[in-house]
């Protein structure tokens, strides 16, 4: 087991201390959001200190900032060359990690979202992925990514999932008004696509489409759908969101 600390305390970091925890790894984290670490606490015993206790208590240094308070935070802290750094903080480089962090050498970027607690989450890593398949698999899967630019896009795509749960939030008030059942409304919205997409195979390019069509064939409501959403662009404000996002995650380096 390994010792790990967290730099920054909040919704990233809990979920990924309690996974941890759970796999008998002694944890450390900050101070920086009191509410989440004295929750970490109490619920799992872990260490509460400050930055520069928590680097030294750790041999894997999970850094879990936003990205524009880092470089302050960072810049005072001393590390060892000896640490493995797991960076969970967009559009800040690898470069910039390697300035704020040496003479630490070995690092991997990714994007954790709070369920990875349950397991199932897609890691994209960039980096030393052999680190995190070693913490988080087999309950959630590493994808190994070539460089920055392919992390950013993966990036991008995680902010598809607050607009997905919008459009199924419009879904789901539009049946409430129907049925005059909100509670039943959002259950049945919520759990139709969970249980299908739980259901689906993946791992292959291609199914998504498949299942699509699968469904929308002629004639059909589902057909209907696709052919509205289209008609609506809205594939294109989809894409256009993702590449402007792409983009600001670019410059933000």
């Amino acid at each position: 087991m390994s010792r790990i600390g967290f730099i920054g305390t909040g919704h990233i970091a809990a979920p990924i201390a309690r996974f941890l925890a759970a796999k008998g790894h002694e944890i450390a984290v900050t101070e920086r959001n009191a509410t989440v670490s004295a929750e970490l606490k109490a619920e799992l015993d872990v260490v509460v200190a400050n930055p520069q206790a928590v680097l030294d208590a750790s041999d894997i240094v999970f850094l879990c900032l936003r990205p524009q308070i880092a470089p302050e935070v960072l810049e005072q802290l001393n590390f060892r060359s000896d640490q493995q750094i797991v960076s969970v903080m967009a559009a800040v480089s690898v470069d910039q990690l390697a300035a704020l962090c040496a003479p630490a050498t070995d690092f991997v970027q990714t994007i954790p979202l709070g369920f990875l607690q349950q397991g199932g989450c897609p890691l994209a890593a960039f980096g030393n992925d052999a680190l995190l398949a070693e913490l988080f698999e087999p309950e959630n899967p590493v994808v190994k990514v070539s460089n920055e630019a392919a992390l950013n896009a993966h990036f991008a795509v995680c902010a598809m999932v607050p607009g997905i749960l919008d459009v199924l939030a419009t879904g789901a008030e539009w049946l409430a008004e129907q049925t005059g059942d909100a509670d039943a409304s959002e259950f049945y919205t919520t759990q139709l696509l969970s249980g299908f997409l739980h259901t689906m195979q993946t791992g292959q390019a291609g199914r998504l489409a498949e299942e699509r069509d699968a469904l929308a064939t002629d004639g059909t409501l589902s057909l209907q759908m696709t052919q509205a959403l289209h008609a609506g662009n809205a594939h294109d404000a989809l894409r256009s969101a993702l590449q402007a996002i792409g983009k600001r995650l670019e410059t933000d380096r």
